[in-house]
């Protein structure tokens, strides 16, 4: 961190209490506002050459809790949650930012606070420096406008990103409270979801607005030319549920009906895709879809579910494609993955192997349903055309050319049915952030048996079949957001000392 001179600071905003969480919300805004636009400020008049009178420092705004009781003034409903607690007396915190951006889900965290534990919110400014990159707003282009030793100077003028501040030791559980610090209350920092949603702009080409509760992953172009199509359907629809549909480049489509809105006018198509190009299919409370293609391997899965995770989801599930390891398997059969054998190795440092990855009931019932009503085809009749099993995650997709092909034993010994490079992956970074997972595969080759993927065999494949996977997997978002996603957040992702935040 540079203390270069006297910090430059906007004038002091000092901690007030609440018991209404609309109160409370609204200082979060107005000191994230006051903060961020003392930046913007500096980092203008800096661009322009001037000499500022000090090093630039803007904090991001906190909340916190004091309670002296484990006890909980649950009502029955919210007994049900398995957040909006802490985990017993003692003073807990979080640095907040986007306010426009989390508006509701601040409000619910903190009126579940409020209402469990019966104490004040106390909201403040924080010593925990916002970085200068994330002060930009969306179509600021700034860095190309200065000169090598401006750009360079910008490190002794400004805060940049702190890495210490942005560690997911708390997600991991291996955070550990410093003597006289406050234990979190949620499972990122500030900065750490800043980080993420600029990590997001620039991996899926869209902004952090448009992503929706429900997310599908995907490692084909096909399943993603499915759902331009369909998303572009439902906006001829004038009674569709679903308000917009946004593309890469922000390019928004409005359902047939609804007038522009101010920004939509600055979308536009980039020039080539980004890495994980992203499509959302936009309902007005943020339950939608959001679709990535995030390509193949693992890293990719890690790169992308990392980020996603900063919005706080409803639920991920992974639509792919696997080879079937089962001679009793046909090209075009499903997998509903209800086990996972990770040998992705993106995520043995974070999540140690001897973690168990369970099934998540809500989400594989879920599942099941969609493809019985998507298919039309129930009850003992299903297993003709889909498999529950463990499905194994591998980070070499030459693994059948290794000697003596190893992994083909440790494959049969872990009952696996299925083989693909991303499932275990989304599923454990679901686990380990606490986003319900689930994962839909459709048999694409069968490598054991000699049936591998031909150019027009496979086209022919695809194309049949990717209507009705990804129409699966639509229908299991539907089904999940009708019985209400409450009863998502399982008991099975949280750990002993929970964070409050869902």
């Amino acid at each position: 961190m540079h203390n270069e001179g006297m910090p430059y600071l906007p004038p002091f905003i000092a901690p007030s209490r609440y018991t209404d969480p609309a109160a409370a919300l609204a200082q979060v805004r107005a000191i994230y506002s006051q903060q961020i636009g003392h930046l913007r400020d500096a980092m203008q008049r800096f661009v322009a050459g001037e000499a500022l009178p000090g090093h630039v420092r803007a904090c991001y705004p906190f909340v916190r809790i004091h309670t002296d009781t484990v006890a909980r003034l649950s009502p029955a409903e919210a007994a049900q949650l398995s957040y909006g607690f802490v985990a017993g007396p003692g003073r807990y915190e979080t640095t907040l930012t986007r306010p426009d951006l989390y508006a509701g889900y601040y409000l619910e965290q903190f009126r579940l606070l409020l209402q469990n534990h019966g104490v004040e919110l106390e909201v403040g400014t924080s010593t925990q420096p916002i970085p200068v990159h994330f002060s930009f707003a969306e179509h600021d282009h700034i860095e190309g406008t200065l000169s090598t030793e401006r750009r360079l100077l910008m490190r002794d003028v400004f805060d940049l990103p702190d890495l210490a501040a942005m560690d997911d030791g708390i997600a991991n559980g291996t955070w550990e409270a410093r003597p006289g610090e406050a234990q979190p209350l949620s499972l990122f920092t500030a900065a750490r979801v800043d980080y993420s949603l600029h990590r997001l702009r620039h991996y899926t080409g869209t902004a952090p607005e448009g992503f929706q509760n429900f997310v599908l992953f995907t490692n084909y172009q096909f399943y993603i030319d499915e759902f331009v199509k369909l998303g572009h359907e439902e906006m001829r629809k004038p009674d569709s549920e679903y308000i917009a549909f946004i593309e890469p480049g922000n390019v928004i489509t409005r359902r047939t009906g609804l007038d522009a809105e101010p920004g939509d006018e600055l979308g536009l198509a980039p020039p080539r895709l980004p890495q994980m190009p992203a499509y959302h299919l936009v309902r007005a409370d943020r339950s939608g879809i959001t679709m990535i293609n995030i390509g193949v391997g693992p890293a990719n899965a890690k790169t992308i579910t990392d980020h996603v995770a900063v919005l706080r989801p409803h639920a991920w599930m992974m639509l792919g494609h696997c080879a079937g390891l089962r001679n009793s398997q046909q090209l075009g059969d499903y997998v509903l993955a209800h086990a996972y054998v990770r040998e992705d190795h993106v995520l043995d440092e974070e999540l140690p192997l001897w973690v168990p990855i369970p099934a998540l009931a809500e989400i594989q019932v879920a599942l099941e349903q969609a493809v019985e009503d998507v298919t039309q085809v129930r009850g003992a009749d299903l297993k003709r055309i889909m498999r529950t099993g463990t499905v194994a995650s591998t980070d070499n997709r030459n693994w059948e050319l290794l000697p003596g092909n190893q992994p083909q034993r440790r494959f049969s010994q872990s009952r696996a049915v299925a083989l693909d490079m991303e499932s275990a992956t989304i599923a454990a970074n679901g686990f380990r952030f606490r986003v319900p997972y689930g994962t839909l595969l459709c048999v694409s080759d069968k490598p054991l048996h000699g049936e591998i993927k031909l150019p027009g065999m496979a086209n022919h494949f695809y194309r049949e079949r990717v209507d009705q996977h990804l129409r699966i997997g639509m229908r299991a978002i539907e089904i999940l957001r009708g019985e209400g996603v409450d009863r998502l957040h399982s008991r099975k992702l949280r750990s002993f000392a929970e964070v409050a935040f869902q």
